[in-house]
């Protein structure tokens, strides 16, 4: 009777995308506690340093979790539905001023419009390499083109007699079935233009973590350096106490330490904790705006 070697059972060394969520997860929570309570002024900016990570993370866990899943189709549809209802949230917030916070303050989080957006993108990608043009051009371009196209349909739209109803649909159009990148602030075209290199490169690891390192410093060190640097005042410093957003390049640490495993999953906690964990820190950070005024 044959016995198993001592490390067949052991776990692979690293990081499982389970552990790298929770590790994102970790990190969004922090940011988002200086995000919501960042006016009280006892939250540090360190809070929210840490938290650059996060979204890196996520994203590449998304990279990861699209290009493993068996069902592309309904990977896609939970991501949009989430993304549809947050997105309806904030439209309401910021065209119906409906459950904006005493101080003018609501919440801008869309990390899931990206992922809306680029899921398309990545499969269309994939079509592109079975040789299915047609398809594939269209799946990557359409997204990416969507907010050009918005703005040929806004400027029609001037023409009509009701041209501020015609604009409040198209706006709850592009935050909500249609997600723009040129809407979202949270990410945006830079972080959709990440996940399309790190989607490219996704099966060489240590390639994908130079495209994300070298994206990440020209998107948000870089090209910020450049734009702060005509102005008035410009100090080095400022890129490390006030515009940190780079410092998500150290994601790719823990990006280099997975190991390709699943891990344990816990697929439902991930999707409903981001919407959740949103909208119960902002209804604490209303409660603590009404206690401080």
């Amino acid at each position: 009777m044959s016995s198993l070697h001592p490390h067949a059972l052991a776990a692979p060394r690293g990081l499982s995308d389970t552990q790298l969520k929770l590790i994102a997860l970790f990190l969004m929570v922090l940011d988002h506690i200086h995000y919501f309570f960042g006016f009280t002024g006892l939250v540090p900016d360190a809070f929210s340093m840490l938290g650059r990570l996060s979204a890196p993370l996520f994203l590449f866990c998304t990279v990861e979790g699209f290009a493993h899943t068996h069902d592309r189709r309904r990977y896609f549809k939970r991501i949009w539905v989430i993304s549809a209802g947050m997105g309806l949230i904030l439209f309401l917030m910021m065209y119906a001023r409906i459950g904006v916070r005493p101080d003018g303050f609501y919440p801008m989080n869309a990390i899931f419009m990206n992922f809306v957006i680029l899921i398309p993108v990545w499969q269309g990608i994939d079509w592109l390499r079975q040789r299915r043009i047609g398809r594939g051009l269209a799946a990557v371009l359409l997204p990416l083109a969507w907010p050009l196209l918005f703005v040929v349909l806004y400027q029609l739209s001037q023409a009509g007699p009701a041209a501020w109803a015609t604009d409040s649909l198209l706006a709850l159009l592009v935050y909500t079935v249609l997600p723009a990148w040129s809407f979202i602030s949270d990410g945006g075209i830079f972080f959709i233009l990440t996940g399309i290199g790190m989607y490219l490169t996704r099966e060489h690891r240590a390639l994908q973590a130079a495209v994300f390192a070298g994206m990440t410093l020209l998107f948000d060190f870089v090209l910020v350096a450049a734009m702060l640097y005509k102005g008035e005042g410009f100090s080095l410093s400022l890129m490390f106490t006030d515009y940190y957003e780079w410092f998500g390049v150290f994601a790719v640490l823990p990006m280099l330490m997975y190991n390709g495993s699943r891990g344990r999953g816990f697929k439902r906690l991930f999707y409903c904790f981001y919407p959740a964990h949103i909208y119960i820190l902002y209804a604490l950070s209303w409660a603590a705006c009404l206690a401080l005024t």
